[in-house]
């Protein structure tokens, strides 16, 4: 079994430890998820001017989601507008949640 580790990335200019399994190609998609994350919040800056880095993470998170069902959509073959099963909302919102109880440096 791989040890637990700790993976460093960068977000809009804040350092951050993720807590990793320690399984292969885990840092790269945390660190590809940290660029994606980075990338969106950068983006939702710069059209909105926001400077308050909660909404700006909110706003990210909703665009990330968005893109997330969008895509699980279109492999699911489901229709644009076609209701949301409850059961996949409360899943994305776990999925969010265990995003941001990230380890946050500083943090006990």
């Amino acid at each position: 079994m791989p040890a637990r580790s700790s993976i460093g990335v960068r977000i809009l200019g804040q350092d951050y430890r993720i807590a990793s399994d320690g399984d292969p190609g885990a840092e790269e998609q945390i660190q590809a998820a940290a660029s994606l994350v980075d990338e969106t919040m950068r983006k939702i800056c710069e059209r909105t001017g926001t400077v308050d880095t909660l909404n700006v993470a909110v706003l990210a998170a909703l665009n990330v989601a968005h893109r997330y069902i969008a895509q699980r959509e279109a492999l699911a073959g489901r229709a644009p507008g076609e209701p949301i099963d409850p059961e996949r909302v409360r899943s994305l919102i776990e999925l969010v949640e265990s995003a941001t109880s990230a380890e946050v440096p500083g943090a006990a």
